[in-house]
């Protein structure tokens, strides 16, 4: 069990709703959105849960029912107030957290579950890209109630699509294909195809200080970096994870510092300059570790959810140590 630095984790239980995602706010910097499923998202409905925290913990601002497991959520780049979720039904929702009730948006046009949805953070967009096991990516304009364009390509179900951070119109994918793919909005086509793992990849992260630096994470537990100009080997492999990757993530105030989390109930951090990149391992759930987000505001503040009912807000001592 690692120790957590600056006060003990602030934590709150949802009865009967298992966490798939959790979001820091872009604008406040206490407030935090968990996507959740009934039924490890097998069967049941899901619910978006908005919190704030304050010096005594975490507390519910606002919930929201779904009528099937919700599995990702994104917040709008140009509105505070508002989220985007998706769903096991082949849907996202959009929603407004200043209304008690929603949604006010559904967009249903995959055909299975949609596990991916990200809100593109290039200044002058405002688009937003879905990835679903229906093996096809989907680019949408909130304000127009139908995709904009589909891209085809994946052979497999996709279980991450993440707008890149710098290069606008572009995102990459990842999918149970055990490939990475790079694509352009303008050409509407794939860029790059790269057979990253050999194995189903869940998830995949833009580096925020290196265009050309993704990092992926798979079934076979390893995180590999990707150098975009020389695909034909990763730049760095971090190994230890025992189960699944689910979600990583890279650092918005440290260039090669990273987390990931996992099926093996732990969140890691990293950082592939150091020889032994390791740097600390969390373990504080005890069930899937599903969502994982670091915060903008804070360098030090990170949040996760997970299958056990219980979302968590913490400093890890690596990131409060300089």
């Amino acid at each position: 069990m690692s120790a957590v630095g600056v006060g003990a984790a602030r934590t709150l239980r949802v009865p009967g709703r298992h966490g798939y995602a959790a979001e820091f706010s872009p604008y406040l910097p206490d407030r935090l959105a968990c996507a959740a499923a009934q039924h490890y998202g097998i069967a049941g409905c899901g619910t978006l849960l908005v919190l704030d925290q304050n010096e005594s913990g975490l507390r519910l601002f606002r919930s929201f029912d779904w009528s099937d497991g919700l599995f990702d959520v994104t917040w709008s780049e140009n509105n505070e107030h508002v989220l985007v979720t998706c769903s096991g039904d082949g849907s996202l929702q959009l929603w407004d957290t200043a209304k008690a009730t929603g949604p006010l948006q559904v967009y249903k046009e995959h055909s299975q579950e949609v596990y991916s949805v990200d809100w593109s953070q290039t200044r002058g967009e405002q688009l937003v890209v879905s990835g679903s096991w229906d093996q096809t990516v989907k680019l949408w304009d909130p304000t127009v109630g139908k995709s904009l364009c589909t891209f085809r390509g994946h052979e497999s179900v996709i279980y991450s699509t993440i707008w890149s951070p710098h290069i606008p119109g572009c995102f990459a994918s990842t999918s149970g294909d055990q490939t990475l793919r790079i694509w352009d909005m303008k050409t509407t086509g794939v860029r790059i195809v790269i057979p990253a793992h050999q194995a189903e990849i869940l998830s995949c992260d833009w580096c925020k200080y290196n265009e050309n630096l993704l990092v992926t994470g798979a079934v076979d537990c390893s995180l590999r970096g990707w150098d975009l100009r020389n695909v034909r080997q990763p730049v760095f492999e971090l190994l230890g994870h025992t189960y699944a990757i689910k979600r990583v993530k890279f650092s918005p105030f440290h260039a090669s510092v990273l987390a990931s989390c996992s099926y093996d109930f732990t969140v890691r951090f990293w950082n592939f300059s150091k020889p032994d990149p390791l740097l600390e391992t969390v373990e504080h759930h005890t069930e899937f570790t599903c969502g994982l987000d670091l915060s903008l505001h804070s360098p030090t503040q990170v949040a996760d959810c997970a299958w056990d009912e219980m979302i968590k807000i913490y400093d890890p001592a690596c990131l409060t140590v300089p």
